[in-house]
């Protein structure tokens, strides 16, 4: 879908504060504030805007462990058969598939390191996983 101009604009503006209003947003971009949601429903309906979400400072809520963590599979593991064994890992929260070497990414969080390790021992556990590798987040640039 070609966005126009107003559209991208909106977009910006949603990603930089997803909470700012529609009237908010219509001040900035020249439109009324009805306009602006017109535009965010199409959107939405459309699937460029998937959704609206809440970025939590992790270490405030008490995740210091921040880490990506390599799965190396042997043989062929589906997708979905990967995403099924992280759904229900609170800890992790990104999954993907890749190229290179690895099979996939892990983005995880944790509380401590023995936390992460009881993370990294389930993602073991389970058939078709030959190995992990693991890069500690040192900080944030």
């Amino acid at each position: 879908m070609q966005l126009d101009d107003l559209d991208q604009r909106i977009v910006a503006s949603l990603t930089d504060d997803a909470r700012r209003s529609f009237a908010d947003i219509g001040a900035e971009v020249g439109l009324s504030a009805p306009a602006v949601k017109r535009r965010v429903d199409r959107l939405r309906h459309r699937g460029v805007i998937k959704g609206f979400t809440t970025v939590v400072d992790a270490s405030a809520i008490g995740w210091a462990i921040e880490a990506f963590v390599e799965i190396f599979c042997d043989g062929r593991v589906s997708p979905t058969r990967i995403r099924a064994m992280v759904r229900d890992v609170p800890e992790v929260l990104e999954a993907f598939t890749v190229t290179g070497d690895a099979d996939a990414f892990l983005h995880v969080r944790a509380e401590n390191m023995s936390d992460f390790e009881r993370v990294l021992e389930h993602v073991r556990s389970h058939d078709g996983i030959s190995k992990t590798r693991s890069t500690i987040v040192l900080s944030r640039l």
